[in-house]
């Protein structure tokens, strides 16, 4: 399913936004359109707590025409310092529910078609999470992967926070997703592009720039791979990853948004909290 909402004005997108730091809350308190009619899409990693998530939601909700979100690792947390102490299936519906009461379009709603600038494209936003398959070099199995991660030190704090209930496992959580998202996809009009809104990256390939390589293993899953070009995928928007960057993979843009934390973001050149600009193109294609 989808829904029209035409105008004029500017996709634009950001991730990662982690306001549980104080630097980062400012950045969202200065956060604005250009326009009435722009639109912001939500890559995820908001913040921990539902509290924090309600807050920057439902600000940035009151200044763009809409917001879109994709729930990060971050959201999904049962974190000691929140209140909020639902678990999994139950802690996504959870916010889910609020999402709805603030006016914001989460992957469980229909898909919302941008008809500005560049369009008419489908906005996807999708929760898929990740199923231990980008394996690091010289593991074959779920087993060896963690077994090689914890032996150099990296592991995700998902593996003590992000729990699946009631599923068994989180790739199991991650299939089904998988699945029931594919087939949503699937049903879109067949001459309608997309630009799909994901935490994590649909391939693996943004993720070899990454300084621990076995990170990867909690960075998506190899059921996508595909994806950008079975569902004619005009921007593939994605964080995660904490390197804002654009890559092209098989002709297809993939666009890294998040801000990240900010001993990441006061080494870079660029001002942090820079809502980037999906459509229209700024190479003036499409």
């Amino acid at each position: 399913m989808t829904s029209r909402v035409g105008g004029a004005g500017q996709l634009l997108a950001i991730s990662d936004l982690h306001i549980g730091y104080e630097e980062n809350r400012a950045l969202v308190e200065k956060m604005r359109p250009d326009s009435d009619d722009d639109w912001l899409l939500v890559a995820g990693d908001v913040a921990e707590t539902v509290a924090d998530i309600r807050w920057a939601l439902e600000t940035l909700a009151g200044r763009f025409r809409k917001v879109v979100w994709a729930p990060g690792n971050h959201e999904l947390w049962t974190h000691p310092k929140d209140t909020v102490t639902l678990r999994g299936v139950a802690r996504y519906e959870h916010l889910v529910e609020m999402c709805r009461e603030l006016g914001v379009t989460t992957p469980e709603d229909p898909y919302p078609v941008w008809d500005g600038p560049g369009g008419p494209v489908a906005v996807a936003p999708l929760f898929l999470l990740y199923d231990y398959s980008f394996l690091p070099s010289g593991c074959t199995t779920k087993e060896e992967g963690l077994k090689y991660a914890h032996g150099t030190g990296v592991v995700c704090n998902d593996e003590f926070l992000l729990h699946p209930d009631p599923y068994p496992s989180r790739e199991a959580w991650c299939q089904a997703r998988v699945a029931e998202t594919e087939r949503r996809l699937a049903a879109l009009p067949a001459d309608l592009p997309t630009v799909l809104v994901n935490h994590y990256p649909l391939d693996r390939h943004p993720t070899d720039v990454l300084w621990y390589l076995e990170f990867a293993m909690w960075c998506g899953t190899r059921l996508t791979a595909d994806w950008h070009r079975r569902f004619r995928v005009e921007t593939m928007v994605y964080g995660h990853l904490h390197i804002p960057r654009t890559t092209w993979h098989e002709g297809v843009r993939f666009e890294e948004v998040s801000v990240g934390y900010p001993r990441e973001w006061r080494k870079r050149p660029d001002p942090p909290g820079r809502l980037r600009r999906i459509l229209p193109r700024e190479d003036g294609t499409r």
